[in-house]
């Protein structure tokens, strides 16, 4: 099942996305997709809708060198734990929105496509046995970061805590095996990632239960798994898409903040 969080004009909702390529829709759902799904009998057609981040999480947990040829190509070892960093909740935006790049402060603004895990349960201390319980599904995450600041600094707080630096979306996909998915991540249509889950050196199970072990995991909070080699710099004007198989394509144009 696809959940998206999508506005019409006239208020913001959740619904189910149907339909083929070229073809979908959103019926939409009353109250919240964590408790049981009820239709409401409205049908949206999807591009007369504005989809809009899947979800509004406390906290994006992000996962640093989880991919070892990335590691590799910013000269890191892989870590022996996994390394774990936090993006404020404003750093999040949706499907089409705008990556502010501000100019002012940094020289270079890089993309990082990644698979993010949507949290549905209130949890803590997740056995590696019992993660897929405490998971509502899975999305499209860029984890856009400034990597001159990300040098300069040492920690990770400032390079990727600017607003509009964690597009999430088009939507979530509940129904998915996310073990061996394939991950690309375009600019202007040329690739420049390609990569799969498969290539995790912390699967998902792993991470869900070590970062469960460090602090309570909320409904709707958000961890993205890591970025595989053929991270970039992004200029002004570029149109980023990170896409996911089984799930679909995120895509965000870069303006400037300044």
């Amino acid at each position: 099942m696809r959940i998206a969080r999508f506005s019409t004009g006239e208020g913001v909702t959740f619904g189910v996305v149907e339909g083929g390529p070229g073809e979908e829709f959103i019926s939409a759902i009353s109250g919240h997709p964590f408790s049981q799904v009820q239709f409401t009998g409205e049908r949206f057609p999807l591009s007369q809708v504005k989809l809009l981040a899947p979800m509004l999480p406390t906290k994006v947990v992000a996962i640093g060198r989880n991919y070892a040829e990335h590691a590799a190509e910013l000269g890191n070892e892989v870590p022996d734990e996994p390394l774990i960093f936090m993006k404020p909740s404003t750093t999040v935006i949706g499907h089409g929105e705008n990556i502010a790049y501000p100019t002012s402060l940094s020289d270079r603004v890089d993309y990082e496509g990644e698979l993010a895990v949507v949290i549905g349960r209130l949890c803590r201390e997740v056995p590696v046995e019992r993660v897929k319980d405490v998971i509502f599904g899975y999305t499209c995450a860029n984890d856009v970061t400034a990597r001159d600041l990300q040098k300069k600094d040492v920690q990770f707080t400032r390079a990727k805590g600017f607003d509009t630096f964690c597009p999430l979306g088009p939507w979530i996909q509940t129904d998915l095996d996310a073990s061996d998915l394939a991950l690309t991540t375009t600019v202007n249509g040329e690739i420049r990632q390609s990569g799969r889950t498969s290539q995790l050196v912390n699967d998902i199970p792993a991470l869900v239960a070590y970062v469960s072990a460090v602090m309570t995991l909320i409904p709707g909070d958000v961890i993205l798994t890591g970025t595989p080699a053929g991270v970039g710099p992004l200029e002004i004007g570029d149109e980023v898409s990170v896409g996911i198989e089984g799930i679909g394509t995120l895509t965000n144009k870069v303006v400037s903040r300044d």
